[in-house]
């Protein structure tokens, strides 16, 4: 059978380094007549306990399924490398779903020590991305759902960037003040070209904020993020320019801050010295 699929969706997991629940669920989607989700542990299941990811297909509505349910079912999970998606981890599968045996996947989906590496590409301003595209093979029994997506929110093409509604005043903003602004950007994937322009959003949001908001964590994220962009072909010259001056004017209130502190080391020395 070709590898065709009914549905695919996107599973945006925030802040992962910091989920602190043992399993978490996406959003319910309809594939069929049937509602599903996925099943993530962050810090793995059963013999994968803090060595890898653990990832599922699950039934959403399992226990108000009629006796007689199942689905034959064809899946795949795919952890997204958001640097270079030939190495994200993916992994096929199909097999009958029950009420009595609702749920489906890999213990071993991603090791942690590649998934929480800065550097890996799995996670991402804090974020890990997980694709499932799921198909129904054969269908015994019936579930009156009707079909609605849940999960995967309408997108619309601007400049060749598939982005959420929500999104698109600020993307055409962008191309309107910088039109040359993704003239160097050569990447094809439109998962790839989406991650890439979110990355960018988020920067511009945080540098849209006054620098008494911003933390030295931020900043540090800011330019990580900026390097990320750059290098993908974007061009943001004024970004840069920005945040420089951002950075510059932080550096300047640390060193009166190191200033004002060496001050007071000298005055607590001198009362030392007085009191002995």
């Amino acid at each position: 059978m070709e590898d065709q699929y009914e549905k695919k969706i996107t599973w945006t997991i925030k802040d992962f380094s910091f989920v602190q629940s043992q399993a978490i669920n996406s959003d319910i989607f309809v594939v069929g007549d049937s509602k599903w989700n996925l099943v993530a542990h962050p810090k793995g299941y059963g013999e994968s306990i803090n060595k890898c990811l653990s990832l599922y297909l699950n039934v959403a509505d399992f226990q108000s399924l009629p006796n007689g349910w199942k689905r034959h079912i064809k899946y795949r999970l795919t952890v997204v490398n958001q640097m270079s998606e030939k190495l994200s981890e993916q992994e096929v599968a199909q097999g009958w779903f029950y009420r009595n045996s609702h749920s489906s996947g890999f213990q071993s989906m991603v090791p942690l020590t590649e998934l929480l590496d800065v550097n890996g590409g799995f996670m991402v301003n804090g974020d890990v991305k997980i694709v499932s595209e799921v198909g129904v093979l054969e269908v015994v029994g019936k579930s009156d759902v009707l079909e609605e997506t849940l999960l995967v929110h309408e997108t619309i093409d601007v400049n060749g960037f598939q982005v959420l509604p929500s999104q698109v005043e600020s993307v055409n903003s962008l191309f309107e003040d910088h039109p040359d602004i993704a003239s160097n950007f050569r990447l094809e994937n439109p998962l790839l070209r989406t991650q890439y322009m979110n990355s960018l959003l988020h920067l511009t949001e945080i540098l849209c904020q006054s620098p008494q908001e911003l933390s030295n964590v931020d900043l540090a994220n800011a330019y990580s993020t900026l390097s990320y962009v750059t290098k993908a072909g974007f061009k943001l010259d004024w970004l840069e320019k920005k945040l420089k001056e951002i950075g510059e004017t932080r550096v300047q209130e640390i060193r009166e801050e190191l200033k004002d502190m060496k001050q007071k080391c000298a005055d607590m020395e001198a009362l030392l010295e007085f009191l002995r």
